[in-house]
């Protein structure tokens, strides 16, 4: 990690240029704001971290509608919260009005299924709820630090800061970094894994922040590795540079390791964002891998300013981000390839890049380039699927939010 953070280093050839920049913009469109054609269809959702109820808003109506229970199935659960970036739903229940404190002005949202399959088009306020009852909603936990491992006055305490962080060996050696998903899943970059794919030499490590504390045989075994099947590798860049890995044994949640969430769908990070990439990279173009997890603050960079004449001339498609500054004084470097690009939003931490590729470490006007995570959505929820839980309850939700959950069964 170059200015105190790895990518795979591809070489400059400006020369060996496979398309010209239009023909290549042409082919991949530049990914900007995201753009609502009709607002009346925009739907938003959250779940109240009090009580856990499902809260819907509904197009250009004002305030957050509590989401009756007609029409919900927990099949619109696993889309809910995979559109809040959990990888997965975990119980929902129904709540009787009567149970808890509404004002008299909430209003209410009701589901209308057969009105189309799009989110957006499933939802109309209401006034009441016909049956008096809501829904509350739990999703999978992620994104979260443990309070004592919060940034404080700007001075990061390391063992925890960063719990979904992942150190994968292959053999006896260090080769990339990934970021935990699930007890089961780790998502990394495709270059990592596609010359090296034999399952027995890989081992994930987690809750560690040097390599001085891994002890090789206590590492977790590779079941399975999923590339993207339209990764592609050259001299200049990656393509589709993402990979799953599923566990042999799922790892223990605890405050030093957990998951990290998914961008929202359609959740799109401004220009400027500042983000933090981490991982055991070098420390400079020239320099070996670090012994202790780095980290460093980088801004990401708009397609149309990283893909200009200036910088990488085209060649940056949908399906990437960039992320660094112009000057080059903090980057991505070797060895940190395969590890979190994360972006803070509103208390929750969501995996917006994977480290991917760059020409050299910290280059004037050459950002570090990140396989873009919210372009690949679809293909993490078609690859790991399922964790849904099928069944419900009718119960009462108290004000303290998880400390009177109870899981169904």
């Amino acid at each position: 990690m170059d200015g105190g953070s790895a990518k795979s280093d591809l070489e400059e050839h400006p020369e060996e240029e496979a398309s010209s920049k239009e023909e290549i913009l042409e082919k991949h469109p530049e990914n900007g704001p995201q753009i609502i054609e009709n607002p009346e269809e925009f739907v938003s959702f959250r779940i109240n971290t009090r009580n856990f109820l499902l809260e819907v808003q509904v197009g250009a109506q004002p305030g957050w509608l509590l989401a009756c229970q007609e029409g919900w199935s927990p099949a619109l659960g696993t889309q809910i919260c995979r559109h809040l970036g959990h990888l997965r739903f975990t119980h929902y229940k129904v709540v009787n009005l009567t149970d808890i404190k509404v004002s008299n002005s909430q209003k209410y949202a009701q589901l209308f299924p057969r009105l189309g399959g799009r989110l957006e088009e499933m939802w109309k306020p209401r006034s009441s709820c016909a049956l008096g009852q809501v829904i509350a909603l739990k999703c999978s936990e992620c994104g979260f630090q443990h309070p004592t491992f919060r940034i404080i006055g700007g001075t990061p305490a390391v063992l925890g800061r960063w719990p979904w962080q992942v150190s994968m060996f292959h053999g006896p050696q260090y080769s990339c970094g990934g970021s935990v998903l699930a007890p089961s899943w780790v998502v990394t970059a495709a270059h990592c894994m596609s010359s090296l794919s034999q399952m027995s030499s890989w081992k994930v490590f987690v809750g560690i922040v040097s390599h001085r504390d891994i002890v090789l045989h206590k590492g977790v075994m590779v079941e399975k590795i999923i590339l993207h099947p339209h990764f592609r590798t050259g001299r200049q860049r990656q393509d589709y540079d993402i990979a799953l890995l599923k566990l042999q044994t799922p790892l223990n949640f605890s405050h030093t390791v957990g998951a990290v969430c998914l961008p929202e769908i359609q959740q799109d990070f401004p220009q400027g964002s500042k983000c933090w990439v981490s991982g055991w990279g070098s420390t400079g173009a020239q320099a070996v891998a670090a012994d202790t997890l780095q980290n460093v603050l980088v801004p990401l960079i708009s397609p149309q300013l990283c893909n200009s004449s200036c910088m990488y001339k085209g060649i940056i498609t949908p399906q990437m981000l960039c992320a660094g500054y112009l000057d080059g004084h903090a980057d991505a470097c070797q060895g940190d390839s395969g590890g979190p690009l994360v972006c803070l939003d509103q208390d929750i931490w969501r995996l917006v890049g994977i480290v991917s590729w760059g020409w050299d470490c910290g280059k004037h006007r050459k950002p570090g380039v990140y396989t873009k995570v919210a372009a690949h959505l679809d293909w993490i929820h078609d690859q790991i699927g399922g964790g849904e839980s099928s069944t419900g309850t009718t119960a009462a939700v108290g004000e303290e939010g998880s400390s009177r959950w109870s899981p169904l069964v």
